[in-house]
């Protein structure tokens, strides 16, 4: 048996939008069509009482949450027939029970809201038609769309994000908006500078600021725009933010994390002073957990040196190079180098590093990997760890990591070239007589 140590995250002072504006609570239940429009495979729909999910891994398109009682009511062979949101006559049709819940199958292209009343039309009775409401959906997630040119408000207050407004003939009326979550950072950004949204999907500058909001111009986004939603990262790489790596909140999360971790991933390490406030902090709570350094900006790539040096006055200690923040913060053009580099300055401070951010993230999300990132999970075998996201084929991203980093291991270990010989030398096919040798 082998023992499974466990990390714990500060989240850090992460820039990201604040919350949108809360949506209609509606699902919008639509079939499979084939290229003539026509339904090739009906919606398949939980119906169950509003505390009880879908079995894990089911193929349900939605949950349509019912009372309890009525639900008992609810047969093989029944229809419940509705008004939709648009006044559309629809149905669905009861084709069996799952567990605790009914199978539903619906052809008809639904927006259902919450309080649709569902009448039960029973198949094998002609006991008086019940009706019951739909109970309480979820808010759809709102969102702003951008395009290059657009312009963006971003405000101090958490008032919801919304989108453009426009008028019929087309011109703006209200300008899109959203909220931060770190307001203290208005007073460190400059006229002019830089701004990323979304991991870089969404790049702007800085057009007009003043104390309570920053007027952002839109300068690149796909071309039929680009969607931001709430809690998506800010990066102003430019911007000499003042900002400490321990938060107030994660000053509280290290109670818990110090007495339940084996080792905690210390986010957002900008220099010594930051490794400092932490090593004060777990000596309150006497732990001597380990500590992960997260390497995520510039200042912290450039302070790299001194921060290794404070942080090796514990034991143990490692290096996190998360890419995703750190390839923005520095620009895409130089990320290649710094990785490398980061991986170096580890090697010889003696400390361990690991490989983060987008690892087969295509396979753990969608069962499929890239041919990019299956050369990116080989170079990770300079590092002494990599890390993987989550994802629904988690379990086949860790295999297929498992398999490559094996494999590499011939050819590779950390910086040095192993030059083994071709294990597929025999099958090389080599006509003399095509060349003059």
């Amino acid at each position: 048996r082998k023992k499974c140590k466990i990390t714990m995250d500060l989240s850090g002072p992460k820039l990201r939008t604040g919350p949108m504006i809360e949506g209609p609570k509606v699902v919008h239940i639509k079939p499979e069509r084939n290229d003539l429009g026509r339904v090739s495979n009906p919606s398949k729909i939980w119906i169950a009482a509003p505390d009880v999910p879908p079995p894990p891994l089911s193929d349900y398109q939605t949950h349509i949450p019912v009372d309890p009682k009525l639900f008992s009511k609810i047969n093989r062979g029944d229809t419940l027939r509705f008004t939709d949101s648009r006044g559309k006559n629809c149905k669905i049709k009861i084709k069996g029970n799952d567990g605790k819940g009914k199978i539903g199958k619906c052809s008809d292209s639904v927006y259902l809201a919450t309080g649709t009343e569902l009448v039960l039309h029973k198949a094998k009775s002609i006991e008086d038609q019940k009706s019951f409401r739909v109970g309480e959906l979820l808010p759809k997630e709102q969102l702003i769309i951008l395009h290059a040119g657009d312009q963006l408000r971003l405000h101090k207050e958490s008032t919801p994000g919304e989108a453009a407004v426009y008028n019929e003939d087309g011109t703006l009326r209200k300008m899109a908006h959203v909220s931060c979550t770190l307001p203290q950072v208005f007073e460190d950004v400059i006229l002019g500078e830089p701004i990323y949204f979304d991991d870089g999907k969404i790049e702007g500058i800085v057009q007009e600021i003043s104390p309570s909001e920053m007027i952002i111009k839109i300068t690149h986004a796909k071309g039929k725009g680009s969607k931001l939603k709430a809690d998506k990262g800010i990066n102003l790489p430019k911007s000499k933010l003042r900002i400490s790596g321990l938060t107030e909140k994660d000053r509280k999360d290290l109670i818990f994390v110090a007495e339940h971790a084996d080792a905690v991933n210390f986010s957002f390490v900008n220099s010594k002073e930051d490794i400092l406030d932490l090593y004060s902090e777990l000596d309150k709570h006497e732990s001597k957990i380990g500590v992960i350094l997260k390497i995520e900006t510039e200042k912290g790539f450039s302070n790299l040196p001194s921060i290794l040096l404070t942080a090796m006055r514990k034991y143990p200690i490692g290096v996190m190079t998360a890419r995703g923040d750190l390839a923005i913060e520095t620009g895409w053009k130089n990320f290649a180098t710094i990785q490398q580099e980061i991986m170096r300055i580890c090697a010889a401070a003696h400390i361990p590093n690991i490989w983060a951010t987008q690892v087969l993230e295509n396979l753990a999300k969608k069962g499929t990997p890239s041919r990019a990132e299956i050369t990116d999970a080989a170079l990770a075998e300079q590092a002494e760890c990599v890390m993987l996201n989550k994802g629904y084929y988690i379990q086949r991203a860790v295999k297929m990591l498992d398999k490559i980093l094996r494999r590499m291991q011939r050819f590779q270990r950390k910086s040095l070239k192993m030059l083994p010989r071709l294990e597929n030398a025999d099958k090389l096919l080599v006509s003399h007589e095509t060349y003059d040798v």
